[in-house]
């Protein structure tokens, strides 16, 4: 007999943009776990032109009524931050599921609040921190554990993305220069980053940090207006794991030439690398396909190291695809609720990671070190 399938409601499923059309409908339709029942944007057109397009038998305007529709089992969030925590709230009181996208809420007050409602209400909560998922980041994680390159002693990683040339970004962008709306260059390159360098090697215990805008005045592409930044686009961080391992951290927007990710993890008997590839390698280490580098037979050099096929979950996807990472937590998520394990990123997760970043916002301001509890 074939399993029940995850009926999926999608909070943001805009029609023809956005990360909902980008990542999360390529993901769940490749899955045959899930089926996309309903979605939801801001106005009534664009709601029935989604659900058209995503093959959706319902479409709402309202997020209330789509969490409490009888056909929705799972509420995905996938809209800008400050409306997380309302749409998060929306889900939970209707007893369902939820993925939320991080950065899970503006505030870290906001996101205890969130983890809190989220236990009250005894349902699975998940956070987008799909990086994880990335095969390689899987495989290394596997690496360090079965000590191939002995204790780690160190991690160096420069994470830069590109909004586009010059001082010129697109129409999108413009909401992560306010930093009243938690999605900053800090929040989602520094959230993501962070996340995947502690999934691999293990908790921050303490760190300095210094962040700096360097770009205060931007230019939206297409209309030439002109908006001012009140975020950081700049993160230095040095960092001791738990292991005692040390960590250097350079993560920056509106690189110009060669924007990407890598990441390179010392041990005493050798190193690996993390790094980015192709198109989608720009946006952040949580989107597009890595790669995973390790040493040479002798010359010390690096050499690419084939990620084993049990890595890969998903058929069906351009493992470079922007969906392919998020369909593999999604195959993840399939797994815990059907089995009622909890392996895929929480709130709580979320909460830890909030928690990091007000630190390295209080060594910013303060030129103190800080330590995490």
């Amino acid at each position: 007999m074939e399993a029940k399938r995850i009926r999926v409601g999608i909070i943001g499923a805009s029609p023809d943009r956005g990360w909902a059309a980008r990542a999360h409908v390529p993901a769940l339709l490749a899955l045959p776990e899930y089926r996309i029942t309903a979605v939801g944007t801001s106005r009534p057109e664009s709601a029935r032109a989604a659900a058209r397009e995503f093959g959706a038998a319902h479409a709402f305007t309202d997020a209330g009524q789509l969490a409490e529709h009888p056909e929705v089992d799972l509420v995905v969030i996938t809209v800008k931050v400050p409306a997380h925590a309302e749409l998060v709230e929306a889900a939970l009181a209707a007893g369902k599921h939820v993925y939320c996208e991080w950065p899970l809420a503006r505030t870290t007050q906001e996101a205890a609040a969130l983890a809190k409602s989220a236990h009250g209400a005894g349902v699975h909560h998940v956070l987008g921190l799909q990086a994880r998922y990335a095969p390689a980041i899987a495989y290394a994680r596997e690496l360090v554990a079965d000590g191939r390159v002995g204790r780690v002693t160190s991690a160096t990683v420069h994470a830069a993305r590109g909004k586009g040339p010059g001082e010129r970004i697109p129409a999108w962008a413009a909401y992560t220069l306010d930093r009243n709306n938690g999605a900053g260059t800090l929040e989602v390159a520094g959230g993501h980053t962070l996340d995947a360098v502690q999934y691999l090697l293990g908790g921050i215990s303490d760190l300095s940090a210094m962040v700096s805008g360097q770009h205060p005045v931007r230019t939206i592409a297409g209309t030439g207006d002109t908006v001012e930044a009140t975020t950081p686009d700049h993160l230095l961080l040095n960092a001791t794991l738990t292991s005692g391992a040390v960590v250097s951290a350079h993560v920056h927007d509106a690189k110009v030439t060669g924007a990407g990710t890598r990441l390179e993890i010392s041990g005493t008997k050798g190193d690996l690398a993390i790094v980015s590839t192709g198109a989608a390698g720009p946006a952040g280490i949580q989107i597009g396909e890595l790669r995973l580098q390790g040493p040479g037979d002798a010359d010390g050099t690096f050499q690419e190291l084939p990620v084993p096929s049990r890595y890969r979950w998903v058929s069906g996807l351009d493992p470079a695809a922007e969906s392919f990472n998020v369909a593999q937590m999604y195959a993840r998520l399939a797994l815990d609720l059907r089995t009622g394990s909890r392996s895929v990123p929480d709130f709580d997760a979320g909460l830890r990671l909030h928690r990091l970043l007000d630190a390295i916002r209080l060594s910013a301001d303060t030129g103190t070190r800080q330590r995490l509890g």
